[in-house]
């Protein structure tokens, strides 16, 4: 396991894909009694898969997931190819997103508070995904030129996108809170802040500088994983699902709303509002128009007027 830990590493894989890999393929070999996976081959992967579909009931993705790390495991650690194995990718159904209307994300808002509702109205306002949003630090906010600089998102890849005006007081706000936490991290001896390991042995020096805190910082300190330094992370995704699901309950919207929901909901209101699906597309960080173009197919106007028959009856 250490060996598929230190391989992770070497190619730069997230924190979060390193946890997930492992997960697997421990779960794999207790599965199989414990054995070493070179004595292990196209049958007990087999046997171990159709265990997570028939008996643990998991999804489409979660069963992509696994074979994926056991995969890894054995192209880069076992250096064996698996072939031959009766069992591919399962295809996940394509799914239309759900879309909030502006009332309802009103009511949902108001049933927020403070970090939580500053977090969702970023969301929303913005399209981030939610670990962009959490990932975001002081000086990746720009006032004057009205941007959010997310940094490393999805696939590696660095972009801009709006700064909502009726965002900045709140934000200002927000900063202050940020600066004097870590005032009080400072006189107590910390003060640093996460970053990936290259960006530590680049920048640990200025670490320290509040302008690299997050906007949204944990309440505790930790351990930083790979380089052992203390340190304040931002806040964990769960922290936010549990209040908007409270939030959900409390404003009584019947849909099934996450985090990514404020995301679905700007790319399809901006659309709606005339924006050009290419501008669309590069402010929510999309490398193929295909994938944007998905928001097309929930927009009510999109059958040119087409009226139901019932409707010339009722």
């Amino acid at each position: 396991m250490e060996k598929v830990r230190t391989e992770l590493r070497t190619k730069q894989y997230s924190i979060r894909t390193e946890k997930c890999y492992m997960h697997w393929i421990r779960y794999f070999i207790r599965f199989n009694d414990l054995k070493h996976p070179e004595s292990m081959g196209n049958v007990e992967i087999e046997r171990f898969l159709n265990h997570l579909a028939v008996d643990r009931k998991v999804s489409a993705a979660t069963q992509n997931l696994a074979l994926c790390a056991i995969i890894f495991m054995y192209r880069h650690i076992i250096q064996r190819d698996i072939q031959g194995l009766k069992y591919q990718n399962t295809r996940t159904p394509r799914r239309v997103p759900v879309v909030l209307s502006e009332n309802e994300v009103r009511l949902i808002l108001n049933q927020l508070k403070g970090k939580y509702w500053l977090l969702a109205v970023i969301l929303y306002g913005s399209g981030l995904r939610i670990q962009e949003a959490l990932s975001l630090r002081v000086k990746d906010i720009d006032f004057e030129s009205k941007s959010i600089f997310i940094f490393n998102g999805k696939g590696n890849k660095d972009r801009y996108t709006i700064l909502p005006k009726g965002l900045c007081n709140p934000l200002v706000a927000q900063i202050k809170q940020v600066r004097e936490l870590h005032q009080r991290d400072i006189s107590e001896g910390a003060g640093m802040t996460s970053v990936p390991p290259a960006l530590f042995r680049k920048y640990k020096n200025t670490l320290s500088h509040y302008g690299w805190q997050f906007l949204f910082p944990s309440a505790n300190l930790c351990i930083h994983p790979y380089d052992g330094y203390v340190c304040r992370h931002h806040l964990h995704a769960s922290a936010f699902a549990k209040q908007l699901r409270t939030a959900v309950r409390l404003s009584g919207v019947a849909k099934r709303v996450t985090a990514h929901t404020f995301r679905h909901s700007f790319a399809t209101r901006l659309l709606q509002n005339g924006t050009d699906i290419r501008t669309v597309q590069e402010l929510l960080g999309h490398t193929y128009l295909k994938t944007t173009q998905i928001y097309t197919h929930v927009i009510g106007e999109r059958r040119a007027g087409t009226r139901s028959p019932i409707d010339f009856i009722l």
